[in-house]
């Protein structure tokens, strides 16, 4: 019973976990690439709605990305939820790995005569991803491991009321 608790519960987390990590993504590659910061200096307020707006309209156009990033991720999901891999390193190195793997799938700008050379940011972007997916999700990963330490059992004999055999110390 406790099993099939702990596989509901992480089918509730898992896609959390997922959304958040599409957030902290897509957070790193509008600050990062997008250079949102210098973008919204000097920015009149009459502007500003309509700079919100095309940011909305660009983060929308890059969830598609996003997407597909998470989609090659989900491999290393599925491998770390089936082998409770609960290393934070595996979490951040997948998301990496899948943003470089989405971005060689379908190129962000395929069609421009500039190539792209934002890949630093892509690396930067799948790392907080994969990072965030682990602060949710990750640290826990496997529906069939438990977490902490397992209790010991209790034999008959300690039940008795007579002293736990002594172990001699390694010397």
């Amino acid at each position: 019973m406790d099993s099939l608790l702990r596989l509901l519960l992480r089918l509730l987390v898992v896609p959390f976990g997922i959304a958040v990590g599409m957030v902290a993504a897509l957070i790193v590659i509008m600050v990062g690439y997008w250079q949102l910061g210098d973008l919204l200096a000097g920015v009149p307020e009459v502007e500003f709605f309509a700079l919100a707006d095309a940011l909305s309209a660009a983060a929308f156009v890059m969830t598609a990305v996003v997407l597909v990033m998470w989609a090659v991720a989900a491999i290393g999901i599925l491998f770390a939820e089936a082998f409770a891999v609960r290393s934070w390193i595996f979490h951040t190195l997948n998301g990496a790995v899948s943003a470089w793997i989405a971005t060689q799938i379908f190129p962000p700008y395929p069609d421009t005569p500039v190539p792209f050379d934002g890949m630093l940011y892509v690396l930067g972007a799948g790392l907080a991803g994969g990072l965030a997916y682990w602060a949710v999700a990750g640290w826990n990963a496997g529906f069939w491991k438990p977490l902490g330490r397992p209790l010991a059992a209790v034999s008959p004999h300690d039940v008795s009321g007579s002293a736990p055999p002594r172990i001699p110390p390694h010397g």
